[in-house]
């Protein structure tokens, strides 16, 4: 299974800054030393032109010169700086480099990603560019131009806050399915409307939650057949999450990374997945859940790999 980084791409943040930079290269590290099977790559940056395909060429211009003001700035919650605009670029990269990979081995993964509050022409909430919004437009172009037919694509968002960028971006669009599991009572205060939205209350605990997702991807698979997925596995549904308000144990959260890459197994449908929020008040805990969302997608890359060699066989 192959996986992206560029935690290399550090921003200078002030100090007591809430935002867990530090995060991406303890993942990267623990991935190395717990899952040698990953291969894992440094992501490409995402060009202007891909950028383009979702985001307003005056947005893109005005991030990549500086010219942003402060108010936008604020909204995005960092401060300028040429890293800043080039660790937004390879987040995007590393998503669409993981969907190219997925579609070709089954499942790959971005260690960071999951920007789902960044709208067309605006970003927010620590989200610069939409990467899974843009990996979704790419791949559907290339898939257009090669097959000549529509890729159809299911966003599965379980970050605890609502991807209203993702939503905002896909809110005319049949091409893609848009699911949301979220804090009814969390971030962002005004929500947009993804295709399904399921609000869930404070406290929320593991079962709870497991119900609700099993209830929504039966809802996804009545509404739509999609041919790729791209998930957002946030950790910030965890009870010990500085930002989330829910109550997930690490346990519930591998149960939940469990539902989804079965339900894409079960379906043959490749599969993407990014790592989006978590805020943990022990990084090293963020740290533990994401882990287990590699080690599960490996056990699916592996099994991917072996109804592939199963299906060669039976072509022999």
């Amino acid at each position: 299974m192959q996986a992206f980084y560029s935690d290399h791409f550090v921003l200078p943040l002030p100090e007591g800054h809430r935002f867990p930079m530090a995060k991406y290269a303890m993942l990267r590290e623990a991935i190395a030393q717990h899952l040698p099977e990953v291969e894992l790559r440094a992501a490409p940056a995402a060009s202007d032109g891909q950028l383009a395909l979702v985001h307003t060429p005056d947005y893109i211009e005005r991030l990549a010169s500086g010219q942003i003001s402060a108010a936008a700035l604020r909204e995005i919650g960092f401060p300028w700086s040429d890293f800043m605009v080039e660790r937004a670029r390879r987040s995007v990269g590393a998503t669409v480099a993981a969907v190219r990979a997925a579609q070709q081995g089954g499942v790959a993964a971005n260690l960071a990603g999951g920007t789902h509050h960044a709208y067309a022409d605006k970003g927010g909430g620590f989200c610069v560019f939409n990467d899974v919004a843009v990996a979704t437009r790419l791949a559907q172009a290339e898939w257009q131009r090669q097959h000549c037919q529509v890729l159809k694509v299911a966003v599965i968002d379980l970050d605890v806050h609502q991807g209203n960028g993702t939503a905002h971006i896909f809110r005319h669009d049949d091409t893609v399915f848009t699911l949301s599991l979220h804090g009814d009572k969390n971030f962002p205060f005004r929500k947009e409307a993804s295709d399904l939205d399921v609000a869930l209350a404070d406290g929320c605990g593991d079962d709870d939650y497991l119900a609700a997702l099993a209830q929504a991807l039966q809802t996804l698979s009545q509404r739509f057949e999609p041919a790729l997925v791209l998930y957002l596995a946030g950790a910030d549904p965890y009870a010990g999450d500085r930002l989330g308000r829910l109550a997930l144990t690490q346990d519930g959260l591998a149960a939940r990374d469990r539902c989804v890459f079965d339900w894409c197994a079960q379906r043959g449908i490749p599969l993407a997945f990014v790592m989006a929020g978590g805020y943990g008040r022990q990084i090293e805990e963020t740290v533990q859940i994401q882990l287990a969302t590699f080690r599960l997608g490996l056990i699916h890359a592996q099994r991917w790999q072996q109804r592939g060699r199963q299906a060669a066989g039976k072509g022999g």
